[in-house]
């Protein structure tokens, strides 16, 4: 593959027009985004499958239930320092394909969870430590994907292909929800005609095995994809300024450059020197700093809001008359997930794709700012007329709500670090962004229902709004990235700084 998608492009084209390299690289580094929906969203079924086969049908225990569904969440703050700090520091090559060898790897062994032998309890604890697993891998995804992208994309074009690979999380949770009406209707029989309830336990570890699919489809192109051209030339000139600080001290000569590439003692000097030091030493200026703060407290804000309703989609689900109170356990099941992608495909999808068609005409800092505007507008509706709004008037809202979720601050918040930042700080300032989201994801998914109990749902919904609110204040700590070069920036600024 070559190390940038499009050297020699038509320009004519529009942005989201794609060539072959882009298509192959988008599906190298969509199925990370594709599997962290299916895995993070297909909890919601899989929990409510559980209740049939470990507790007779009563809800889950509220605390391990919220520690399961927050699992993978855990695991993905720790995967997005982790792996954003080694994407910058190791390179990109020598880390991709790891977090996916993780994601494969905890995934089956979810699949191993003895029902039949642990006590119901540990049951779940055991599903949420192998999901912390989970998600340590999903999480590393996050920088990996974004720094692979953003090295090779063409700069009118980066936008662009920086939400495309966003898009698949709406793929990913809605084919989570088809796979799992299709593998519920699969079992109808056994589980409704001849009311073998227990049946559930195959439904749910078919409909998580089936990720594994895309995971190993892809895994021999990611541990295979050579280093890009921008992250050699970033590591060239950091050998260069770390053999120029190593002279100054010694008062050597500087060696000869020769084809873009240093010499053994320059090897050396570069493996000393500390890139945490170095990305310490470029946040400790203001004007870096406060972008760094924008990027991460406008994610934080966002997944608050986000999470907090798509982690429990069961309060919407009963409001729009799909949360399964009446029949079967199996008719309770398919009609939960029926509603699941009623709510997937009339918001969640068509929002990625806006964003897709319109970011480098927009620009991201409009669609981020109006989508948080236009976000608190909708929770405020929903707040406010929580339970006077009719059944139609209540899906319209939240089909408009979940659209400019994603037309809006859930696809920039992930684009934004990925092109404010300079290459070789662009995987640890992602992965500190993203980890900011995930930690506003974890006190949604494990507060929400013990706030929802002690002062009501829509007081919980007023809460997001102020997130909102105060998402698109944030916003305003950033730059329109739209055109712009970081890397030719910070060699500015190093120019003015010599």
């Amino acid at each position: 593959m070559p190390s940038r998608l499009s050297d020699v492009e038509v320009k004519s084209k529009p942005p989201f027009y794609l060539t072959y390299p882009e298509v192959k690289l988008l599906g190298i580094a969509g199925v990370g985004f594709f599997l962290d929906a299916y895995d993070l969203f297909v909890i919601n079924p899989v929990a409510t499958m559980l209740q049939y086969r470990l507790y007779g049908g009563n809800p889950l225990p509220a605390g391990l239930q919220g520690f399961m569904k927050a699992g993978a969440n855990i695991g993905s703050v720790i995967g997005q320092f982790g792996f954003g700090y080694l994407a910058d520091a190791l390179g990109r090559k020598a880390i991709y394909g790891k977090e996916l060898m993780l994601i494969i790897f905890a995934t089956i062994m979810c699949l191993t969870t003895p029902t039949g032998s642990l006590s119901p309890n540990n049951c779940l604890i055991y599903l949420a430590v192998f999901r912390i697993i989970l998600g340590i891998g999903v999480g590393g995804d996050y920088p990996m994907s974004a720094s692979i992208t953003s090295d090779r994309a063409v700069l009118r074009k980066r936008g662009t292909m920086l939400a495309y690979i966003f898009s698949n999380q709406g793929w990913g949770s809605l084919v989570g929800s088809l796979v799992t009406i299709v593998v519920l209707a699969a079992y109808k029989h056994v589980m409704n005609d001849e009311g073998k309830t227990s049946k559930v336990d195959g439904v749910w570890r078919i409909v998580v095995g089936l990720s594994l699919i895309p995971a190993f489809g892809t895994l021999y192109q990611r541990l295979t994809l050579p280093e890009s051209e921008r992250f050699k030339e970033a590591q060239n000139q950091q050998a260069a300024e770390a053999l120029e600080l190593h002279q100054d001290s010694h008062s050597a000569e500087v060696p000869a450059k020769k084809e873009g590439l240093y010499d053994a003692h320059t090897a050396e000097v570069v493996q000393k020197k500390a890139h945490f030091r170095e990305f310490l030493s470029y946040f400790s200026e203001w004007r870096h700093a406060k972008m760094l703060i924008g990027t991460c407290m406008c994610w934080f804000l966002l997944d608050i809001a986000f999470y907090g309703i798509n982690l429990n989609q069961n309060v919407v689900l009963q409001q729009i008359g799909f949360d399964g109170k009446n029949g079967t356990p199996w008719e309770k099941l398919f009609k939960i997930s029926t509603g699941n992608i009623i709510i997937t495909v009339l918001g969640f999808v068509p929002g990625y794709y806006a964003s897709v068609l319109l970011i480098e005409t927009l620009g991201r800092k409009w669609i981020q700012i109006q989508g948080f505007l236009m976000a608190a507008l909708f929770l405020a509706i929903l707040a406010g007329k929580f339970t006077s709004l009719s059944k139609p008037a209540f899906i319209v809202c939240f089909s408009l709500l979940q659209f400019f979720f994603n037309f809006g601050a859930n696809t920039t918040t992930y684009c934004y670090p990925a092109e404010v930042f300079p290459t070789k700080f662009r995987g640890f300032a992602h992965g500190l962004s993203a980890a900011a989201g995930k930690a506003g994801a974890i006190i949604s998914a494990l507060a929400f229902n013990s706030l929802s109990e002690s002062i009501g749902t829509a007081k919980v919904l007023w809460i997001f709004v102020a997130c909102c609110i105060a998402g698109a204040g944030f916003t305003l700590f950033l730059p329109e990235v739209r055109a712009r070069d970081p890397d030719e920036i910070l060699a500015q600024e190093m120019a003015e700084g010599r």
